[in-house]
């Protein structure tokens, strides 16, 4: 959660706060000003890195909260209160409110569109999703959404640091996709149902082929064809796995596999298998 400040953020947080003279006067008094002190004489700037000050010194984010809601209330069409939106919905975020994050940053980008801030803000409403994700076991539902959300900072803020973050964990929510297509189908084929588990390496090899599950998914579709008999299919995955993934043990387990049962890693046939490997390796797309 602490990469959800962004650098130009966290340089733009550092400069306000050095120079505020509000900052160093509270600073040096530090518990003694109380949550309830009428803030109506202060400028949105000074409240505003009040606040800031206060986020960055507390685990507690309510008494950061209220001076940004302030600087809201008293300073509604100000870049201030534009600036304390998107610092809710980050305070929010850091302490795990995420569904209240989401709907304060979903709230900065409605009214707020084309500000510099929107990009971060977007970011927040990916990481709300992103940082909810669940073991690979449980529902992946929340991985589809942080895919979602993900692919928006990077199509929508191409050249920001946010995107550049977004690729990184887009990535990774979409191994997590095709780990639970393998969890699935490994159970599947430790129950012999073989087809069924065929379904899922295969959606894995497909639809998922970048990712790291994808030198698993061919040994076991090796494992499963040769279970049902089907020699043709069993040595095109086999030929697949060698070319892309030679190092890889599992290459060592399907080739073991093959010469055990007197074949080779040589593609055959004309199976969906065999498509993905003209395509892929021999270049083949007609």
């Amino acid at each position: 959660m602490v990469g959800t400040l962004g650098k130009s953020a966290r340089r733009r947080l550092s400069t306000l706060a050095l120079s505020s003279v509000l900052v160093l006067a509270l600073a040096a008094c530090g518990n003694q000003v109380g949550t309830d002190e009428p803030l109506d004489g202060y400028s949105a700037e000074e409240i505003f890195t009040r606040g800031e000050y206060v986020l960055e010194n507390n685990r507690r984010i309510e008494p950061a909260m209220r001076y940004f809601r302030e600087v809201e209330r008293l300073y509604p069409y100000t870049d201030w209160a534009r600036r304390s939106l998107v610092m809710q919905a980050y305070a929010l975020h850091r302490d795990g409110q995420y569904d209240e994050a989401r709907a304060t940053a979903q709230r900065f980008l409605d009214q707020y569109p084309g500000d510099p801030d929107a990009a971060w803000a977007a970011y927040i409403v990916a990481l709300t999703y992103y940082d909810q994700i669940e073991d690979v076991g449980r529902d992946q539902g929340l991985t589809f959404q942080a895919l979602n959300h993900l692919r928006y900072v990077i199509e929508q803020y191409p050249n920001t640091e946010y995107a550049r973050s977004a690729v990184l964990k887009f990535d990774l929510a979409f191994d997590r996709l095709a780990a639970k297509e393998m969890e699935i189908g490994r159970f599947y084929l430790s129950r012999g149902n073989y087809q069924a588990g065929i379904n899922r390496f295969r959606a894995v090899v497909e639809q998922y082929q970048t990712t790291t599950q994808t030198p698993e998914a061919l040994h076991r579709l090796v494992e499963s064809y040769l279970a049902l008999g089907l020699r043709d299919e069993a040595q095109t995955a086999g030929a697949i796995l060698g070319h892309n993934f030679r190092s890889s043990p599992f290459y060592e387990d399907s080739f073991r596999l093959l010469t055990a049962a007197g074949l080779s890693d040589q593609a055959q046939g004309t199976s969906w298998l065999n498509d993905i490997y003209r395509r892929t390796i021999r270049g083949e797309w007609l």
